[in-house]
This record gives C-alpha cells, structure tokens and sequence, in this order.
C-alpha cells in the first residue's frame, strides 16, 4: 500500500536517506525544510522524482493555513526537524525548536489523524551507568547549570508532547531514540559527531583533534539501518505511543574509532592526536559510555542493525572522498 508522506527535517541527513527509501518504496513524500541546517545538495537526486515535493517551510509555520495544506490526505508524518546540543546552536533556541516546534508538528499531525514517528536521541539517557540502556531505563540528567544539556531535555519534553498528543487524539505514535548515526549526506562538521570530522582529517592529513580523553565510547550506526527502522515502523500496526531505541550495541572509544579512520585512509603512516580538554567549550559535561539494547526494536519489527562498523566506514569514506575531490 502507498501512502502520502511528510517528512519534516527533510534536506538533512536522516531525513533526506529516509525521503529516497520512502519513494523507493512507491511513497508520495512531501518534504519539508528551512534550510537552517539542512541543504539542498542533499536533495538533488530527490528533486528529480515525480512523488517528491519539497518545500521550504519552518516547522513553525505549519499551524498557517498554507502548512495546514500540507497536511491534507497525509497518513504518516516523520518529524525528524530539530536542533542539536547548544555547544553547535545555543541553549534557547534548542528549546525551542525541539520543544515548541515540535508542539506545532504533533498538533497539527494529530488532528488529522497522522501517525507520527519522531526522532529522539539517546542522549535523553543522559548519565545512567546502567549500560546497555533499554526503553524503560532512568534519564540521567547532568548539572542544570551546564547548557549541554538543553538538548537531553529537550528532547525528553518533546518526547512526553507527543505522548500527550497521541493520548488526546487517539493517533499512533513513537519516538526513535537513535544511537551514532554516520553515512552519506552527514553533516561534515562536529555537528555530524567524530567520524565525518575524523575521515576529513584522514584525507587531509592533518592530526586528529580528540575531545577529552579519547575513551569515551559510543555504538555508531550506518544510516541505511536506521532508515530501514523507520521505514519498517510505516507498516507497523500499533495503539498508543511508545519509545524505541534504534541503535547497533558494538561499542568503541572515540580513540580507537580515530585510529582505524586513519589506518584506512593514510595506512602505514602515524597516527598524530592532540586531546582537547572540555573546559575548552565552557561547562561541559560528556557522557562516558552510550550502548543501546535494541532488542525491542528487532522483535517489533524483524530487523537487525547488521551493518560492520569497518563496512559503513569504508562506504562512508568513499562517499566522503567523492565530496572532497569535488571541491578541490
């Protein structure tokens, strides 16, 4: 069965591999985009698609008559617009991009009845040391005075909204906690985490900037994974609303994550590091480990998060080479 799509955040990088998948799967997928973060680059191939229709709307906007518009015969909404941690934006607007915002989408999605499936992050598990973190662990929440975490509450509210929502109108809802996600169309800055700022180092040959330690780890997962969650969760039939985290659970150091980038793209030659210390970026707080169990997501909906980290590398890397060499 087709179904009319919209998909908020849609220029991203989540948002644009979901966008292709869902029109490869027949869809008719309207995007919808400022442009704020986001570029049409990411776009190029999609434009070209009879089903694709982009605008370029601010979530905020959707409440007019022309966002409501939008909105007609759309069965199934993907909100993945939002604002990362404030150490990339600033405190206030994270708060209100990913909490007012977002207030904007749900209404207007509910009230037509929409099935809403919205990202989270699993930075909403904040601090908990019990790892791996399942979809009933606490929210940890660091020092209120450190504006990092502007973007765990965020989220977390943003979360209780749609929940909310979906209690009030009766319509399906779920917000995807998603661990690590690195591929194609990433942001190439810190905004898009280690690995496209890593694999750019690589390329040029230049040392390796490492925040804090280097032993922080994390579980990075290629983006065709996560998309194929999330288009799997178009077809699930469910009541209610409810958490899913979406997230491979091989953890690694940012270390050592460094290390086998650079062995791949200068192999042989040695590995230069200079570890930049938090107070660097103000009150900071990082999270020392960040592992999912995935488990509810692969009994949902018979998926796996399959991708080897030396695979989605290696495919990353090669699409990242490709936008290095046209811009030189």
């Amino acid at each position: 069965m087709t179904d009319k799509i919209l998909v908020t955040g849609a220029a991203g990088f989540i948002g644009s591999n979901l966008c292709e998948e869902l029109l490869i799967g027949g869809h008719e997928v309207i995007g919808v985009d400022n442009l704020s973060s986001g570029t049409k680059s990411n776009l190029l191939t999609l434009d070209l698609h009879k089903n694709f229709k982009f605008e370029p709307v601010d979530i905020f906007d959707l409440k007019s008559k022309k966002g409501r518009s939008l909105m007609k015969d759309v069965t199934v909404v993907y909100h993945l617009a939002a604002q990362k941690i404030p150490r990339y934006s600033n405190p206030l607007s994270t708060l209100k991009v990913n909490g007012i915002g977002s207030e904007i989408v749900f209404d207007v999605a509910s009230e037509n009845g929409c099935k809403i499936i919205a990202a989270s992050t699993s930075d909403v598990y904040g601090k908990n040391p019990q790892i791996p973190f399942n979809e009933n662990s606490d929210l940890v929440i660091g020092n209120p005075n450190v504006s990092r975490w502007a973007y765990a509450i965020s989220k977390m509210f943003e979360e209780q909204l749609l929940f909310g929502y979906s209690a009030l109108r009766k319509t399906p809802a779920v917000a995807v906690r998603f661990f690590g996600a690195y591929g194609p169309r990433q942001c190439l800055g810190w905004q898009g985490g280690p690995v496209p700022v890593f694999i750019n180092n690589a390329i040029k040959s230049i040392p390796f900037e490492i925040h804090g330690n280097g032993n922080q780890t994390r579980s990075f997962t290629y983006i065709l994974d996560h998309i194929r969650a999330l288009v799997k969760l178009h077809s699930y039939e469910w009541q209610g609303a409810f958490h899913l985290n979406s997230g491979s659970n091989s953890e690694i150091t940012v270390l050592e994550l460094a290390k086998r980038i650079w062995e791949k793209i200068q192999p042989g030659r040695e590995f230069t590091y200079e570890l930049i210390p938090y107070t660097n970026f103000g009150d900071y707080e990082d999270v020392m480990r960040r592992v999912p169990d995935s488990s509810k997501a692969q009994t949902l909906l018979n998926i796996d998060f399959k991708t080897d980290l030396d695979c989605g590398l290696d495919l990353t890397i090669d699409w990242q080479r490709s936008i290095f060499n046209k811009d030189s």
